[in-house]
Order: structure tokens, then C-alpha cells, then sequence
């Protein structure tokens, strides 16, 4: 797959571990179908929703931003209402970079779900920042489902560029960061092909709107 990470030189090897690892399995629409989709369920927000993820080591608080990113906000609050991220878990692991979720259980059983393929809203002027939440998607940019990130350092590589879309910014975490650590400095391995998965199970126990 093409991956929007560059290295050359002694970075090569760590680079290329990282290819794909903001990818999700989803098979997309076409950018036309899942900008109708997006259109058809679009909120009402008088101000930013806020979700809290409790997971096996923690809660994590999340403001979400739809000003910014609406179809996102819109596509994850939905999955959050059918509680379709109860029982996943972190799945991949990078310290020092992020942690995904959104997509498989604990025996690494990817989660089926109704198709979704949400557009690219990464030019909306949020950066992929310590704390910041990101979609995960493939090298197609409007590809984003139902995996998401958190960042655990500022990650500019992840940024859109003049004509080069990036990974959508649609929230920040407002507490919990704890977690986050906890989550970020697990120790992981390699299972089924996955490289960053941790080696015990960390949970989501719930999702749910404050």
C-alpha cells in the first residue's frame, strides 16, 4: 500500500514498521457515495460533545470538534450510540507515536460493521498533536471508518500538505492522559501479522456521551 511516510538512510527500518499502522481494513466507497452518506446524517451541535472511553486501565475524555470535522464527529458518535466500540481493543501500540483502536477484539477478530467510508476533512487547520484524535484510514484518503488514534507526541508528518491530504484531526483528549501513557508504554509483540499489539488485552469497556 502506498503510505504517506518518507525515510531514507538509518531511519529506513523504523519507517518501514510503521507502514500502514494508521491503516484500517474497511473496503471504502467511492468518494461521491460516502460524501452523500456523510450528508444524510448530519447533527445539530450547539457545542462540542464531549465522550469518555473507559477502558481496562482507565478513563479517557475526549471533546470532540465538529466545527472542524463534522462528517467525522458525525460517523463516530453514531458507532458510539450503537456502542460498536464496546469490547475492542488497543490494537496497535507504537510508543513514542500513537495508539489505535476501532477495529478488533482480543483474540484479533476484526469487528464487522455496515460499510462506511467517510471524506477527508484534514484541511481543516487541526494538527496531529500530543493528544489530539485522528481517523485512521488507508492510502485512500477519504477511506476512514472505524479505527481511530491518539497521538502521544506531535506527529507533523501526519499533517495535510499543499495538495497532499493528511490523517482528519476530529478531537482532543481532556483528561485521562494517564491512560494514555499506561496504554502507550505496554509492552506489545507480534500476533497474527499485527506488529504493536500489547501483549495483555486492553479493553474498551464502554464508549459513552457525557
Amino acid at each position: 500500500m502506498t503510505s504517506y511516510f518518507r525515510a531514507t538512510g538509518s531511519l529506513r527500518a523504523f519507517w518501514l514498521l510503521l507502514i500502514g499502522l494508521l491503516a484500517s481494513t474497511a473496503v471504502g466507497t467511492t468518494s461521491a457515495q460516502a460524501q452523500s452518506q456523510a450528508q444524510s446524517t448530519t447533527r445539530t451541535y450547539t457545542e462540542n460533545p464531549r465522550v469518555v472511553i473507559e477502558t481496562s486501565v482507565g478513563s479517557i475524555e475526549i471533546e470532540l470538534l465538529p466545527k472542524f470535522a463534522p462528517k467525522h464527529v458525525d460517523n463516530f458518535l453514531n458507532l458510539v450510540d450503537k456502542a460498536f466500540y464496546d469490547g475492542l481493543v488497543f490494537h496497535r501500540v507504537i510508543p513514542g507515536f500513537m495508539i489505535q483502536t476501532g477495529g478488533f477484539d482480543a483474540d484479533i477478530n476484526y469487528r464487522e460493521h455496515d460499510e462506511i467510508s467517510v471524506p477527508n476533512e484534514s484541511f481543516n487547520g487541526l494538527k496531529n498533536r500530543r493528544g489530539s484524535v485522528a481517523a485512521a484510514r488507508t492510502d485512500d484518503p477519504d477511506s476512514a471508518d472505524t479505527q481511530f488514534f491518539i497521538n502521544v507526541v506531535d506527529n507533523p508528518s501526519l499533517d495535510a500538505k499543499r495538495g497532499e491530504p493528511g490523517y482528519t484531526v476530529f478531537g482532543r483528549v481532556i483528561d485521562g492522559f494517564d491512560a494514555v501513557e499506561e496504554i502507550e508504554l505496554t509492552d506489545t509483540h507480534l500476533r497474527n501479522g499485527m506488529a504493536g499489539v500489547p501483549e495483555q488485552a486492553i479493553t474498551i469497556l464502554s464508549v459513552r456521551k457525557r
